[in-house]
């Protein structure tokens, strides 16, 4: 430690105080008085090993500030790992988005192919059934029309055979509706 003073000390004296008329090492000058208050100073803080303290201080913030790089540089590898994870994860989920929607576009076409081929099917049995319709409404119209007209001429027979039938014409006509009927029935 005294080693270190000495080296110091003669760095400090060439000071402008040699160059004055005065001897440098009075109190009357106040370079000198400044120079043996700094070597005090000096020496009170080598005595209670200030330097050694201030050095330690700053080792140990230059291992904090290491250690805190350290962690800082692992929690970015940290964040580009889970960084790359999800760009990986985006890219697989937005092919999995375009397969759904081609699928989605596929099933639509079918199923538009599908609907167009059931309403196809549903108008031609419409159709079907429409014109069946028409055609027993036709059947049922011609049946009215021939018992209407049935109808018609046996009235109109009716009153022409009573007009002109006997009673005894009348008999014979009944009873030859009997043995018709009982000959069909047995």
């Amino acid at each position: 430690m005294l080693k270190r003073i000495s080296l110091a000390l003669p760095a400090l004296m060439a000071t402008p105080a040699f160059a004055a008329e005065e001897k440098w090492y009075s109190m009357d000058n106040t370079h000198f008085v400044t120079m043996i208050g700094f070597v005090v100073f000096l020496a009170v803080l080598i005595y209670y090993r200030v330097p050694g303290i201030v050095t330690k201080l700053l080792d140990e913030r230059a291992e904090s500030i290491k250690s805190e790089i350290d962690e800082a540089r692992k929690l970015r590898e940290e964040a580009q790992s889970i960084l790359a994870s999800f760009e990986r994860k985006h890219k697989e989920v937005a092919t999995q988005a375009e397969e759904i929607i081609k699928h989605a576009k596929e099933e639509a076409t079918i199923a538009a192919e599908a609907a167009k081929a059931d309403l196809k099917d549903s108008i031609e049995r419409r159709i079907l059934a429409a014109e069946e319709q028409i055609k027993s409404a036709e059947e049922a119209a011609v049946r009215e029309i021939k018992d209407r007209a049935i109808a018609i001429s046996v009235d109109a027979a009716r009153e022409v055979i009573a007009a002109k039938m006997t009673a005894k014409e009348a008999g014979a006509l009944i009873d030859d509706a009997i043995k018709v009927v009982g000959d069909k029935l047995h």
